[in-house]
């Protein structure tokens, strides 16, 4: 079985993966490695931040590991909050982000939006990216108590519900980190 590191600290991420590549990989997480530290993600593009967390790991570590960057780019504000979208607002906090993103798109008609996920695997020394997109739009208020970050503003694409109002199964089915997930578990497939 191939055991990898993800890295990352966050809970829903590390549920989302896990439930993708079910029992045929064991995923394990920072705090089963001692990596306390905060990983660098200084770049301004989704590959190359996860590409410097996974590098990061890989060096420091000597884990065969991956990582991802994810985000939400809406098409009105020239893709933002994009590679900031866990800090658009200047903090962390979830809530202040998404009031940001609704007073910048006001009643802007255009409400087209989708979330990216890029993943970069270090295996073997080698280096992999994997990619996943959904598209949806962006309410004009928040639907739903489920899901994280954006969830309860972005309805995908032939649904009529939020990712925050779907279950965690519905919701894993379609999303981009569940589609880059499932390109990185086939290529594992291939290497084991």
């Amino acid at each position: 079985m191939i055991q990898l590191v993800f890295a990352t600290n966050n809970a829903h991420k590390l549920e989302e993966v896990q439930a993708v590549v079910g029992s045929s990989f064991r995923i394990i997480t920072l705090a089963d490695i001692g990596c306390a530290e905060d990983i660098p993600e200084t770049g301004d593009t989704f590959e190359a931040n996860a590409s410097q967390k996974s590098g990061y790991l890989y060096e420091r570590y000597g884990h065969d590991c991956f990582a991802d960057d994810s985000g939400l780019e809406v098409l009105a504000l020239g893709n933002e909050p994009g590679v900031y979208s866990a800090r658009y607002s200047g903090t962390r906090d979830m809530e202040r982000n998404i009031d940001l993103l609704l007073q910048r798109l006001g009643s802007h008609s255009d409400r087209r939006a989708r979330f990216r996920t890029v993943i970069s695997l270090r295996i073997g020394g080698k280096e992999y990216f994997f990619e996943g997109t959904v598209a949806g739009e962006i309410g004009f208020e928040r639907q739903g108590e489920g899901g994280f970050g954006y969830d309860p503003l972005f309805t995908p694409s032939g649904y009529d519900k939020t990712f925050a109002q779907m279950t965690s199964i519905e919701k894993n089915a379609i999303s981009h980190r569940a589609i880059a997930v499932a390109k990185l578990a086939d290529s594992l497939k291939g290497i084991s």
